[in-house]
């Protein structure tokens, strides 16, 4: 007899989980793999908030925080969004969570009831569409493609809201494709949610500081839907703290207060000593990370340099995060060892067991023609990856 539940069910693995494991596999067994799966910075975090974490330790913050995490941190993080995005919360109103996962998962249980609607523009993060589903909600997909640099417009976003849509979910800077959202393009976006009071906007801005061109806008800045928006954001990709497990949510006063009830119930305030650090690095002026930010702009522009002469590639030039999102469908129907490329999850696995090289299919991202490489390692494994590509696809 199954025992599962039905909402377990609805749910699939992490796609970027199960190619990385399959990764570690070859590995294992001494193949020399190179693994561009992982959305993770290869840097160590910087040694100011390290220490801030062993002073945590000696000072014996090793006791409960409050469910939304230590006030210091909170009016923290209020600091910071009132100085990089110039947005005005007070510390009730944010909620520090186990990772930017929890933040949003938070949300979500918040809102969404059974058979609500959440809208996603696709390309979108792997755990979306599966966190709503986990609240018994239903994805509504709005369709990119890599000429638009896989933004939703305004008009598209008015298109698929129904009297069901709770709330819209996206990320920008966007995890796959690298892409961000302009000023301009929020203020469309924003206009048009503004007519929906019941729609909350999650917007999803972990990647925000490795932005190579421009200013990031956040759409809580526009006052039309700031009583709409929860932003979340967190310390892993800014600040190198993936394993950390910090992240956050700033929302209305009505939502913040869900949110730490719903956090309450699940695992209460998160890992003392990380908080402790977590205002170290908050307080760090942005400057003092820039070395990460600039080495990643350097090694975008090698492998756009490298990648845009892979034939049967197209690919364009990402603004944002440490992602390519690179459309393969030239080769979708074609044959390897026997074996038909039938989307792009195929043509990820055939790469990696014949060229040793790591990516994700876009499948689980939303678009089955696209794979996801991340540059977050080093130029030397980044130029021998694209070799092997290169190689590869003359076999095709």
């Amino acid at each position: 007899m199954e025992k599962y539940s039905d909402r377990l069910n609805r749910l699939s693995y992490s796609q970027t989980f199960v190619m990385s494991n399959k990764v570690r596999e070859m590995k294992a067994n001494g193949i020399d793999v190179i693994s561009l799966t992982l959305g993770e910075p290869d840097f160590d975090v910087p040694e100011k908030i390290k220490q801030a974490a062993f002073d945590a330790i000696n000072e014996n913050y090793s006791h409960y925080s409050p469910v939304p995490g230590f006030l210091e941190l909170r009016q923290a993080v209020a600091n910071k969004l009132k100085r990089d995005n110039n947005l005005d919360y007070k510390p009730t109103q944010i909620c520090v969570s186990n990772g930017a996962k929890q933040s949003i998962i938070n949300v979500l249980a918040s809102i969404i009831n059974d058979g609500d609607e959440v809208i996603l523009p696709a390309p979108y993060w792997v755990s979306y569409d599966e966190m709503v589903k986990m609240m018994g909600g239903k994805s509504v997909f709005i369709e990119t493609s890599i000429d638009t640099e896989f933004k939703m417009t305004a008009q598209q976003l008015e298109q698929a809201i129904t009297p069901k849509t709770k709330a819209i979910l996206y990320s920008s800077p966007c995890n796959p494709s690298g892409s961000f959202y302009t000023y301009d393009e929020l203020k469309a976006i924003a206009a048009v949610v503004a007519k929906y009071p019941q729609i909350t906007i999650i917007s999803d801005e972990i990647y925000e500081y490795i932005n190579y061109t421009g200013k990031h806008t956040s759409i809580a800045e526009f006052p039309e839907v700031y009583e709409q928006t929860a932003v979340i954001n967190g310390m892993s990709k800014a600040f190198a703290m993936t394993g950390w497990r910090i992240g956050y949510s700033a929302c209305p006063e009505w939502l913040a207060k869900a949110c730490d009830k719903i956090q309450g119930q699940m695992t209460s305030g998160p890992n003392t000593v990380a908080q402790r650090a977590s205002i170290t690095a908050l307080e760090m002026p942005k400057s003092e990370l820039n070395y990460m930010i600039e080495a990643f702009h350097k090694r975008r522009d090698l492998v756009y340099d490298l990648m845009k002469d892979i034939n049967g590639f197209k690919c364009n030039l990402p603004k944002s995060a440490f992602y390519f999102f690179p459309d393969i469908s030239y080769f979708i129907g074609k044959t390897i060892e026997g074996k038909v490329i039938k989307d792009a999850d195929d043509f990820a696995m055939c790469l990696l067991e014949n060229a040793h090289v790591g990516c994700i299919g876009g499948t689980s991202f939303g678009n089955p023609n696209c794979i996801r490489f991340s540059y977050a390692t080093s130029e030397a494994d980044l130029i021998e990856a694209i070799r092997r590509i290169k190689e590869f696809v003359k076999e095709l």
